[in-house]
C-alpha cells in the first residue's frame, strides 16, 4: 500500500514519510515514530493524502446464453462498484461479436482500499445490432438483452493466488443462470516502484545568531493548482551548515510520476513550531537522478525564487527499485488472522437496561460493541482463510469461578475460537447473560494471550500476521503491564486495534498509540521495535463524519504488515504455476 509513515518523536525532529521507519527499525538507529507530526500535520490529519493500490480490472466469460436465433450473442460487460447502497459504474467493456466465450479487452481502473469493504457488480448484456455503431457510453442497457449478473467484493479478488476469481452468473433476482464470468486484477507496475534517496547540503546561510541552524529538508508534491503536498521530511541535523541526512525512501504513490514536480525546502528547525525557510527549489525524481548521476549539485532560491544562494543540494544515492505491496504478500498466501477481545467490567452498565453500551435492542439496532465487531470482521475475514476468529471477553466473573481477564467467548467449549463473523456475534450475545459485569479494566492479559498464539504461530512458518481487536469503555488500570506486553509483542507478527466507546476521558490511552508521541518503553527501558497500536475513540470519529471508524482502526494496518515483513526480509512467496504444454512448437533445429 505504497509507503511507511515512519514517526516523529523528538518534538518533530525525526524523519516523517520517506520510507525512514522501515530502515531505521532495521538499522536500530530510530528512537521512536508513529505518525504525522510537524510540517505536514494538519496534512496527514485531514486525510488528504490517502494511499490507494491502482489496480486494472481484466474480463472473459464463458458459456454465455445464446440471445440470437441466426448467429451469436454479441456480449459487452459493465462493472459497477456499490456506493451506500447505490451503483456506480465505473466501466464497460467493447462488443465481442458472436461469442459466448468473450475475452474482452477494455480494462476497469479501480484504485483498492484495504480498510473499507469494496462490493464490485458485473452485468452481461447482449448488444443488439442495431446498435453496433452507437457510442458505448450512450447505450441504453435497457434496450439491450440481460445476460446475467455476477457479485464479488475486491478484496476477494486480490486474495486468490493468481487475483483471478471465477463467478457463476444470476438473473436480477438472484436465480442461476448459465454461463460464468472471470475477473482478473493486475496491479499497475507503477505502484511497486520506488527510490532511494540520501542528500547532504554545502554551505547552508546560517539562521542563528549563537549557533549554527538545525536544518532539515521536506519534500513536496506540486498539485497543478501548485500546492505543495508534503510527502515526507528527513530528520534534523543540528547545529551543522553541511548537513548529511539518512537515506529516504519515496514511492510511486507519493512522487506520482518522474516527471511530476517536487519542492524540496530547506528548514532551520525551531522547537516552537515556526521553522525558518533557508532555501528551496523545484526538481523532479528524473531530475534528481540527472543530478545524482553528474556529481552536481544545485543551489537553492530564496522565497519564491527572488534570489539564488551559495547552499547546495547534492545526492549521495539514488536508486530504484521495485518494492513488494501488500498485495503481492496477500496473494501469495499470506494471512491476516482476526483476534477479538471485549470489555465486560461493569462501567459499561446492566446489558438489561436500555442506557447499557452492551444492551442489544430487539430492533435489531446493533450496540458500539456490534458495530466495532461487524465493521472490523467483514474487512479482515476476506484475509483469514479459514475464518476462525479467537473470541475473549475480559473483566468479568465467569460462572463458577472469580473474576478473570481473559476468558473465551465461545463457552461451550474449551476452544477460543469460533466460527466467522455470526460465531463471534452469537458468543458475545450469549455471553453478556452468562456472566456478571465487574472489574478493573486490564489488557495485559488478553494482549499477551494474543502475542502467545503469535509467537507461536512464528515457530511453523512467516506466513500469517494478526490483528488484535480490543474494544472497551474505559481507561485501563494495567497501564505498565499493558505497555510491557506491547513491547514485547512489538517483535512478532501482530497489530493491535484499540476502540475506546462512551464517554470515558481516553486520554491516557493515546500513550498506547505512538502517534504522536514516544515510542513505548517497558519497565525494564525497553524500547518497542515498533508501533503496533493503533486507538480509536468511536465518539471522536463519528462526531468528525469524514471517515468511519474502521477506516481509522485499519488505515495503518497495511504498513504496520509490511514494515514487520521488510525489516525482517520476509519475501512474498513466488507464483505456483501449472506446466502446461508450449503454445506453439518450437521451430525446427537449422
Amino acid at each position: 500500500m505504497g509507503g511507511c509513515f515512519s514517526g516523529d518523536v523528538r518534538g518533530g525532529m525525526e524523519a516523517v514519510g520517506g520510507g525512514a521507519r522501515g530502515a531505521t527499525a532495521a538499522a536500530g538507529q530510530c528512537q521512536g515514530q508513529g505518525g504525522p507530526n510537524e510540517a505536514v500535520d494538519h496534512f496527514f490529519q485531514g486525510q488528504a493524502l490517502r494511499l490507494y493500490t491502482p489496480l486494472e480490472l481484466s474480463f472473459s466469460a464463458s458459456k454465455l446464453r445464446n440471445m440470437d436465433a441466426l448467429s451469436k450473442s454479441d456480449p459487452m460487460l459493465v462493472v459497477y462498484t456499490k456506493m451506500d447502497g447505490r451503483l456506480e459504474e465505473i466501466g464497460r467493456t467493447e462488443v465481442i461479436l458472436n461469442s459466448l466465450e468473450p475475452l474482452w479487452i477494455t480494462k476497469a481502473m479501480i484504485n483498492y482500499q484495504f480498510e473499507i469493504v469494496q462490493p464490485l457488480v458485473f452485468r452481461i448484456y447482449d448488444v443488439d445490432t442495431k446498435y453496433h455503431n452507437t457510442p458505448l457510453k450512450m447505450l441504453n442497457l435497457a434496450q439491450q438483452d440481460f445476460l446475467g449478473e455476477a457479485f464479488c467484493n475486491l478484496s476477494e479478488i486480490v486474495t486468490k493466488f493468481n487475483h483471478s476469481l471465477t463467478l457463476n452468473l444470476r438473473n436480477g433476482s438472484g436465480h442461476a443462470l448459465q454461463g460464468t464470468v472471470t475477473v482478473h486484477a493486475e496491479e499497475t507496475a507503477s505502484s511497486r516502484m520506488a527510490v532511494d534517496m540520501q542528500f547532504h547540503c554545502l554551505n547552508l546561510d546560517n539562521k542563528d545568531t549563537f549557533s549554527k541552524s538545525d536544518p532539515f529538508l521536506r519534500v513536496s508534491r506540486l498539485s497543478e493548482s501548485a500546492v505543495a503536498i508534503p510527502i515526507c521530511k528527513t530528520e534534523v541535523i543540528k547545529n551543522n551548515l553541511n548537513p548529511v541526512w539518512r537515506p529516504i525512501t519515496l514511492t510511486s504513490q507519493q512522487y506520482s510520476s518522474k516527471d511530476d514536480p517536487l519542492l524540496v525546502e530547506c528548514f532551520d528547525f525551531d522547537a516552537s513550531g515556526n521553522h525558518e525557510l533557508i532555501g528551496a527549489l523545484q526538481t523532479t525524481i528524473a531530475q534528481l537522478e540527472n543530478l545524482y548521476n553528474s556529481k552536481a549539485g544545485a543551489n537553492f532560491y530564496s522565497h519564491k525564487g527572488q534570489k539564488k544562494l551559495k547552499g547546495q543540494l547534492f545526492l549521495d544515492k539514488f536508486q530504484e527499485k521495485v518494492q513488494h505491496t501488500f498485495l503481492d504478500y496477500i496473494s501469495s498466501g499470506f494471512e491476516l488472522n482476526f483476534m477479538v477481545a471485549v470489555d465486560f467490567t461493569a462501567s459499561n452498565g446492566d446489558p438489561r437496561v436500555p442506557q447499557s453500551l452492551h444492551y442489544i435492542d430487539p430492533s435489531g439496532r446493533p450496540n458500539s460493541y456490534q458495530q466495532a465487531i461487524l465493521g472490523v470482521s467483514e474487512v479482515l475475514q476476506f484475509y483469514d482463510n479459514d475464518r476462525r476468529f479467537p473470541a475473549w471477553g475480559f473483566g468479568a466473573k465467569i460462572p463458577r469461578g472469580s473474576v478473570s481477564h481473559c476468558f473465551n467467548l465461545n463457552a461451550s467449549t474449551n476452544d477460543c475460537e469460533v466460527v466467522g463473523v455470526e460465531g463471534i456475534m452469537s458468543a458475545y450475545s450469549s455471553t453478556l447473560y452468562s456472566v456478571s459485569l465487574a472489574g478493573p479494566t486490564l489488557f495485559g492479559p488478553v494482549i499477551s494471550k494474543a502475542a502467545e498464539i503469535a509467537s507461536h504461530s512464528v515457530q511453523y512458518g512467516n506466513n500469517k500476521y494478526f490483528v488484535l481487536l480490543i474494544i472497551t469503555d474505559g481507561v485501563i488500570t494495567d497501564q505498565q503491564e499493558t505497555k510491557d506486553s506491547i513491547v514485547r509483542a512489538s517483535d512478532l507478527p501482530l497489530s493491535i486495534l484499540i476502540v475506546g466507546v462512551g464517554n470515558a476521558d481516553f486520554t491516557q490511552m493515546r500513550i498506547l498509540d505512538a502517534d504522536f508521541g514516544k515510542r513505548l518503553e517497558s519497565s525494564t527501558g525497553r524500547v518497542a521495535t515498533r508501533d503496533i497500536v493503533q486507538f480509536v475513540p468511536m465518539r471522536e470519529v463519528q462526531a468528525g463524519g469524514q471517515v468511519t471508524v474502521v477506516q481509522s482502526l485499519l488505515e495503518e494496518l497495511p504498513g504496520q504488515f509490511l514494515e514487520y515483513m521488510r525489516t525482517r526480509d520476509i519475501k512474498p512467496r513466488p507464483p505456483q504455476h501449472a506446466s502446461a504444454p508450449p503454445a506453439y512448437p518450437p521451430p525446427p533445429q537449422l
